[in-house]
């Protein structure tokens, strides 16, 4: 019999580098939400992917860069504590941007960080070859990482080579999750970033990040569905408007996307009841921060 392995894997690098597209990738399903906009994942959401004898454990981080406000500094440290025991850092980079002012900071801690590391280089498919041979080299001399591997998380190009790493990577140990299970996220914390990234791909520029999505019941029905209650807390009534939409029809837009979603993810009939609350002060809830699975940081 082949011996089990299981190892923590933390995936780190700044926002929009594609670190959650990768995670999903891996798994072989979504358990991370996408955007085409930095900064969308706000939690650690681990995702578990499954290679012959290996379970390897995902931490998709927050992408980690200059925090302003408190809720920026509490991604930021959520980032950091995903990296905390990890068996391998894998550092995500977007080969068309480099090595920029953004990723330098990264660097430079992950460089003295003692864990072992990998990096890969993602978004190959639209590098030129010439920048992304400079962008490995000079992270091979600044990092010595374990292996460089050039990926396309979009398209799946290196996709199977790196997850085959990734399973010789991880220690000799008995698997920690059910072989079924997918992530280790609760499906209130699933709905609540189904919905805020709807949230993001339907309002784009109009909807600043000055919001949040939290689940208020969640009631499995004797029928075998469930009714999920969330309230969409924005800052201001001008931000309400733009979510609600001319007689609420955007509302209802997002919360039909996200209804969709969200039953084959959770295998049930979704009842999606959504209402958006202005609540100024909302980054100063510590509760909420429980909510969507944050420490409040001072």
């Amino acid at each position: 019999m082949t011996e089990q392995r299981c190892g923590l894997v933390a995936i780190v690098g700044a926002p929009n580098a594609g670190k959650s597209t990768l995670t999903n990738a891996l798994v072989g399903q979504k358990v991370a939400i996408v955007s085409p906009k930095a900064q969308t994942t706000r939690v650690r959401l681990m995702g578990i992917a499954i290679e012959g004898a290996s379970q390897i454990l995902l931490v998709d981080t927050p992408g980690i860069f200059d925090p302003k406000r408190r809720l920026d500094r509490a991604m930021v440290a959520a980032a950091w504590e995903g990296a905390q025991d990890a068996d391998l850092i894998a550092l995500v980079v977007d080969a068309k941007t480099g090595l920029t002012k953004r990723i330098e900071p990264l660097v430079e801690s992950l460089s003295k960080r003692r864990e072992a590391k990998i990096v890969i280089l993602n978004k190959v498919d639209a590098t030129p070859k010439e920048k992304l041979l400079a962008t490995a080299q000079a992270l091979q001399e600044r990092l010595q990482p374990e292996d460089i591997l050039f990926v396309s998380a979009t398209t799946g190009d290196g996709v199977p080579e790196l997850k085959a790493l990734l399973a010789k990577r991880v220690p000799e140990s008995p698997w920690h999750f059910p072989e079924d299970q997918v992530s280790d996220a609760t499906d209130r914390m699933l709905a609540a970033e189904v919905t805020r990234e709807q949230l993001y791909l339907q309002l784009h520029a109009e909807l600043p990040y000055a919001c949040a999505v939290e689940t208020e019941k969640y009631d499995e029905r004797k029928d075998g569905s469930v009714a999920i209650h969330q309230q969409i807390l924005v800052e201001r009534d001008s931000q309400k408007a733009i979510i609600l939409g001319a007689r609420g029809v955007r509302l209802k837009e997002i919360g039909s996307r996200a209804r969709a979603e969200l039953a084959p993810l959770l295998g049930k009939t979704v009842h999606l009841f959504l209402h958006v609350k202005v609540k100024p002060d909302w980054e100063e809830d510590r509760g909420l921060y429980r909510e969507i699975g944050l420490d409040w940081v001072e």
